[in-house]
């Protein structure tokens, strides 16, 4: 009896030890995965990351402004002298040929073209009449302011150099800043028109 429950528990002991664990079918076949879809856009929990911008283009309002334009005044005094008549044709007072030559000239402000003057108003004054000496007669004057709105300092040129110039008087702006390349700039242009006036006196 007692050999008998010997063998029994080495029995018992050989199936503990040498037994081989028994799976499923279903357990052995490997497991698939979920495929899982990337995204295309990015996402939002993960914070971005800066992308350089390209420069943007320069509106109108930010571009360099152009210069203001200067505002003037300017007379000048056309002086008559008397016409003494020719042939048959009656002659003309040195009122009556002031009167025409500043109506001449008041038209050519007003209609003809300035690169860079604008003319804004034309006003005339009363004529009055001075003795000439070199002529030894009386001659007449009259005088028409006009104000206008020039580029640059080189445009007054044009009406300074002129024989009829009186005076300019600066409306706007109220002070104005030279560099020393405006100064030659205006120096040279003035010695151009200066021979310019020069020559067409000489031909007349």
């Amino acid at each position: 009896m007692q050999l008998f429950m010997a063998h029994l528990q080495e029995l018992e002991y050989f199936k503990r030890t040498y037994s081989k664990k028994v799976v499923s079918v279903e357990q052995c076949r490997p497991q698939r995965r979920e495929p899982t879809m990337r995204r295309s856009y990015p996402d939002m929990e993960r914070p971005q990351q800066g992308v350089a911008e390209f420069p943007k283009a320069a509106t109108p309002a930010e571009e360099a402004s152009p210069a203001p334009k200067i505002k003037i005044r300017i007379r000048f005094d056309y002086r008559g002298l008397p016409r003494p008549p020719r042939f048959f044709f009656g002659g003309k007072g040195a009122k009556e040929v002031a009167e025409e030559i500043r109506q001449q000239q008041a038209n050519m402000w007003r209609h003809v073209p300035i690169q860079g003057v604008q003319i804004e108003d034309l006003e005339f004054f009363e004529l009055y009449s001075v003795y000439d000496e070199i002529e030894e007669t009386l001659a007449v004057y009259a005088p028409v302011e006009l104000r206008a709105a020039i580029d640059s300092l080189e445009d007054i040129l044009r009406f300074v150099c002129r024989d009829e110039f009186r005076r300019v008087e600066f409306i706007e702006p109220a002070q104005l800043n030279l560099s020393n390349r405006d100064l030659e700039r205006l120096f040279f242009k003035f010695g151009e028109t200066l021979q310019q006036r020069l020559k067409e006196q000489e031909f007349k």
